[in-house]
């Protein structure tokens, strides 16, 4: 672990909870948290992660009793949480009730299929948190460096304020530039994208518990339908989203196949 990792995991210790929502259900790959890499399941990949975080505590939330079994018998916590959850924020929130954790407990949201994800950069999100007393969010983002993936739609883009806080998130290549107004015009002047106006954000979340409970209770909003993005539901509120940038690459979850003979390559090396 690099130095700067270090410093994030020992001062970020014991001051959040780590809750790893972990569905069995996947149109890709059924059963996905309890797929095998090298000998463990994957759920029990990502709870490793997180333990090294320095969280002071860490637990699995899921739907199925196996996933329970598994990460009870890897020495873990894991919690029985209802099935019919719309999204992970709304299982994260059930989670923070069950534990009775105070209002201004810090949850970092880890995914259940990212058994790469550094442990310094959950310890990092919990520290931008903390380090805003008015912000109810913290995430991760990292710099564009390439046209393709400022212009892919599956790519969610942010900009952020002088505090470092949200203005927006968008799968559009926000911000937009006015002298460069398409792709082939944009391509040719690649020394914008040498700046950090352009970032690529990251699926990581720190919550303050008492935004979980309020959240449940909001109707998506306009922009969230549109773009088909969750974050958009608390800038709606008004709520701040403290937005840091990655000091340790982010390396992509298991979405298929391909993806997952990827991780097990890695971890067999």
């Amino acid at each position: 672990m690099s130095r700067i990792a270090s410093q994030d995991v020992g001062e970020a210790a014991e001051h959040f909870v780590v809750v790893i929502p972990a569905r069995y259900g996947s149109s890709r790959l059924p059963g996905k948290p309890l797929l095998d890499i090298a000998g463990q399941p994957m759920v029990v990949r990502v709870w490793q992660q997180a333990i090294a975080s320095g969280a002071g505590r860490v637990v699995v939330a899921t739907d199925d009793a196996r996933i329970l079994r598994a990460v009870e018998a890897a020495g873990g916590e894991a919690l029985m949480t209802r099935v019919d959850h719309p999204s992970g924020t709304d299982r994260l929130a059930e989670v923070a009730e069950t534990l009775g954790l105070s209002a201004e407990t810090i949850v970092v949201n880890v995914q259940g299929d990212e058994p790469l994800l550094p442990p310094s950069a959950i310890a990092q999100v919990a520290l931008r948190l903390g380090d805003d007393a008015e912000a109810s969010i913290a995430t991760l983002a990292e710099p564009i460096s390439d046209i393709e993936t400022l212009f892919n739609p599956n790519v969610v883009k942010v900009v952020r304020d002088i505090h470092g806080r949200a203005l927006y998130f968008s799968r559009a290549p926000i911000p937009w530039n006015r002298e460069a107004w398409d792709r082939e015009q944009f391509a040719a002047r690649p020394e914008a994208l040498a700046t950090d106006a352009w970032l690529r954000h990251l699926g990581l979340y720190a919550y303050r518990a008492d935004f979980l409970a309020a959240y449940v209770d909001w109707l998506p909003s306009p922009l969230e339908q549109l773009e088909q993005l969750e974050q958009l539901r608390a800038l709606h509120h008004g709520r701040h989203i403290q937005v840091g940038l990655a000091r340790q690459a982010h390396p992509a979850g298991v979405d298929s196949v391909e993806d997952l003979e990827r991780v097990r390559g890695l971890f067999a090396g």
